[in-house]
């Protein structure tokens, strides 16, 4: 796959919002490109995009990358303008910042910026405490729009509103072979989906490639199509931490999960996809990783699937401003093709 081509698709994915549950921006594209390449494609009533591939013989599997991301959600609007959020799923103020924010109102998005208060205090003030010792909470941090009330509700603007990083400051940054961006968990699996619905055209199976709803929040939305399918697999496409307690390392390589925090993968699943890397003389990581799970280890965990497993791409500050190879993002298209075309 052309680097420069994969980088622009996934910047286009990542430039369209989609927090969990409020994810029309990047359903509209999905729809669009899904579209334009020529396959069959649908939306669910979970909110999924669904695109299909008929097989040559009985069988069925899926292949999903959730298109929801991380952020906040409002909880109360003040007088002055300034809103106060909570996280939506696994997201950290500090990670974020002091800068500009989206908030994503019924009727229009007002951009607003996430505030922790003045650095130059003293302990009369709760920010001193942050400078010292305790890291910024979302309980610590709030929004400031300066807009009125009356402009806010106008927009839309109330509790439940979602909130993510600005597109101000969100367009990913091109660092050698490497991509660097917000939001690569998991734009850059939706890139291998439209990769995969481009390029396997002969599957030897019934496919489905979901860019699944509300991952971040519980599975939401896997758990729904896995309930409603019969599935004989489902393989989750995902990012893999980069830290010194996994064997994992930076580069092309991308990495098989034997176990999560959610449970095990199936082995002979696992066993099928380092055949295809072998195929492709493609060299695999394998990890087990703990405070992480997929739509894989849920589905399977609750039943809905027999089998299941996960191929992700090495990735450096998952959930923040994310840092992966091209080629890894590159060669999981690679792998899950040969998987899917050989019998």
């Amino acid at each position: 796959m052309n680097y420069d081509e994969l980088f622009l698709t996934i910047e286009e994915l990542v430039m369209h919002h989609s927090p969990s549950g409020v994810e029309t921006q990047i359903n509209q594209l999905l729809l669009r490109r899904f579209a334009e390449i020529g396959v069959e494609v649908w939306q669910d009533k979970a909110d999924n995009i669904i695109a299909f591939l008929p097989g040559r013989e009985a069988g069925s599997v899926a292949i999903t990358a959730h298109k929801d991301e991380i952020g906040a959600i409002a909880k109360t609007i003040e007088f002055d303008g300034k809103v106060s959020v909570r996280k939506l799923g696994g997201s950290f103020p500090w990670v974020y910042g002091e800068g500009v924010v989206d908030l994503l109102g019924d009727n229009a998005t007002i951009s607003g910026i996430l505030s922790f208060g003045s650095r130059h205090v003293s302990h009369e003030s709760p920010q001193k405490v942050q400078q010292e010792d305790t890291a910024v909470r979302w309980e610590d941090a709030w929004i400031e729009t300066k807009c009125t009330l009356e402009e806010l509700e106008l927009a839309g603007i109330r509790p439940g509103t979602r909130v993510v990083v600005g597109k101000h400051r969100k367009r990913p940054i091109r660092l050698k072979d490497y991509i660097a961006s917000y939001t690569l968990d998991n734009k850059a699996s939706l890139a291998i989906l439209l990769a995969l619905a481009k390029n396997l055209t002969q599957p030897v199976y019934d496919t489905y490639l979901v860019a699944s709803a509300k991952e971040e929040v519980g599975a939401i939305g896997a758990l729904y199509f896995s309930g409603q399918q019969k599935l004989d697999a489902l393989i989750a496409l995902e990012i893999c931490p980069l830290a010194p307690e996994y064997p994992v390392e930076s580069g092309s390589n991308p990495v098989i999960l034997a176990q999560d925090g959610y449970g095990i993968y199936d082995e002979g699943l696992n066993v099928q996809l380092r055949q295809a890397a072998k195929q492709l003389n493609m060299p695999v990581q394998l990890a087990t990783i703990s405070g992480f799970g997929s739509d894989g280890s849920i589905a399977m965990k609750l039943g809905h699937v027999a089998r299941a497993a996960c191929l992700a791409f090495p990735t450096q500050n998952t959930h923040g401003f994310e840092i992966a190879h091209l080629g890894a993002i590159s060669n999981c298209a690679h792998l899950l093709q040969v998987f899917c075309e050989t019998p």
